[in-house]
């Protein structure tokens, strides 16, 4: 996860900063998120805001995990906290969606179903923890050339209406990793291999380790495991770092809560 600092400064001290992973290659004006993020707050809010906001980054960048959308998450919940805006719940939600359409599931965390662009979300039960391990290379994929590549991919074929897997909500439901993981679809999955064609080898890998199940997440690169249990995602995370087809391979469980203050 990444960590936000956020500190109140008079006008004119305002900056964003970037640590961590790949920080040399995060912007620091208006196209980080979190800079839209304070500007849709002070809209709402209609006052300036003034902040210093350093982000320590874990998530990887154009790694398909959204790291931007929880960077912006956790600046609204960290300025509303601060500048004791008391802002409901609806209108969290509402500056999030403005921000970008998976910037309220961020907010909220857990297990949702989204609709509309994704901002519309319905919490989903979800029984025990699931374990993962998360693997990416030290290469990302820009999420326009994966959607392009979607596009492409389909241009012959019937666009329909998503349908809600109904096995899957039941697989979440009793909590059983074997269930999920029959069941575990990614739509951009084929453009994403298309576009690094060496993924397939790291996906092969996985399964190979004992992995239930791997998947691409969101446009990719990172590839995510379904584990068994929390011993089986260490042993499988050794192997896919001793296999040579990803540079980081790390643990994770979930559901977990969406940006929090610590």
């Amino acid at each position: 996860y990444d960590e936000i600092t956020i500190s109140m400064v008079k006008p004119g001290q305002e900056e964003i900063s970037v640590g961590g992973i790949n920080a040399e290659k995060i912007p620091t004006n208006r196209d980080n998120l979190v800079s839209k993020a304070l500007t849709e707050i002070a809209k709402h809010v209609n006052q300036p805001i003034y902040a210093r906001i350093h982000i320590d980054k874990s998530i990887p960048l154009a790694g398909g995990m959204a790291g931007g959308s929880a960077d912006a998450a956790a600046t609204i919940i960290g300025i509303n906290h601060l500048w004791e805006f008391h802002l409901t719940i609806d209108e969290l939600n509402l500056i999030a969606s403005k921000v970008g359409s998976d910037v309220p599931f961020l907010l909220h965390g857990n297990t949702a179903l989204g609709y509309g662009r994704g901002e519309q979300l319905t919490p989903v039960l979800h029984r025990d923890s699931l374990h993962w391990v998360i693997a990416s290379n030290n290469f990302g994929l820009s999420t326009p050339e994966v959607y392009a590549e979607f596009d492409h991919l389909n241009k012959d074929k019937e666009i329909t209406d998503p349908e809600i897997s109904l096995e899957l909500l039941q697989a979440l439901a009793h909590g059983n990793p074997n269930e999920v993981a029959l069941n575990l679809v990614n739509d951009l999955q084929a453009a994403a291999l298309s576009l690094k064609p060496e993924l397939r080898r790291l996906l092969r890998a996985g399964e190979e380790a004992g992995a239930l199940a791997g998947i691409v997440s969101g446009s990719g690169p990172t590839c995510v495991f379904l584990c068994f249990d929390a011993t089986a995602a260490a042993d499988i995370a050794i192997d896919l770092l001793s296999s040579g087809t990803c540079t980081s391979a790390v643990t994770a469980y979930g559901p977990v809560p969406g940006a929090r203050i610590k």
